[in-house]
């Protein structure tokens, strides 16, 4: 029997006639869960293979990016709050280098800790509020809206990469 280090998450689909924050935090937390969807079932070495050579994308990398990618965007732009990147310190692309040095199961468990830490961040705050450690300013909209672009096109890499892992497709 396979050990499946990430759980299958339930994605909940957002109401279709929400306000505009409902909409967009709920477009944000279906792309999170979809992500965690494209990882889950799988074994580490699974997670961690570079499925399209000579990429260094593994679906365990695409986890890791989006671990540091939301304590970016939440906790530095918006917070400001001292923030520590789990994979990527030096902020050169090290989360998706050296996969299999990262068991799936503590992986996932940190992704979900920095998607909490975005939402405690966040919750209640107007998308109008300003982010505080930036040189122009930005909105909670704008980073909001951006965190879907960059979930929407790495969870497009995540269909890709489970396609040839183990032929499984769909959204």
């Amino acid at each position: 029997m396979t050990m499946t280090p990430i759980e299958r998450p339930e994605r909940i689909e957002h109401s279709r006639t929400a306000d505009e924050a409902e909409s967009l935090w709920g477009m944000l937390d279906y792309y999170r869960a979809t992500l965690l969807l494209k990882c889950s079932g799988l074994d580490d070495e699974q997670l961690a293979r570079r499925s399209v050579p000579p990429s260094n994308l593994s679906l365990l990398g695409l986890l890791r990016h989006m671990s540091d990618v939301e304590v970016w965007w939440f906790g530095h732009v918006f917070a400001g709050v001292p923030v520590t990147y789990a994979y990527d310190p030096e902020m050169v692309g090290d989360d998706f280098n050296k996969p299999s040095g990262s068991p799936g199961e503590a992986v996932g468990e940190k992704f979900l800790e920095c998607v909490a830490q975005s939402n405690a961040l966040t919750a209640g705050r107007s998308l109008e509020t300003l982010g505080v450690n930036t040189d122009k300013p930005i909105n909670l909209r704008f980073i909001a809206v951006h965190m879907i672009e960059e979930y929407a096109r790495h969870c497009g890499h995540a269909d890709l990469l489970r396609e040839v892992i183990d032929g499984e497709t769909g959204d």
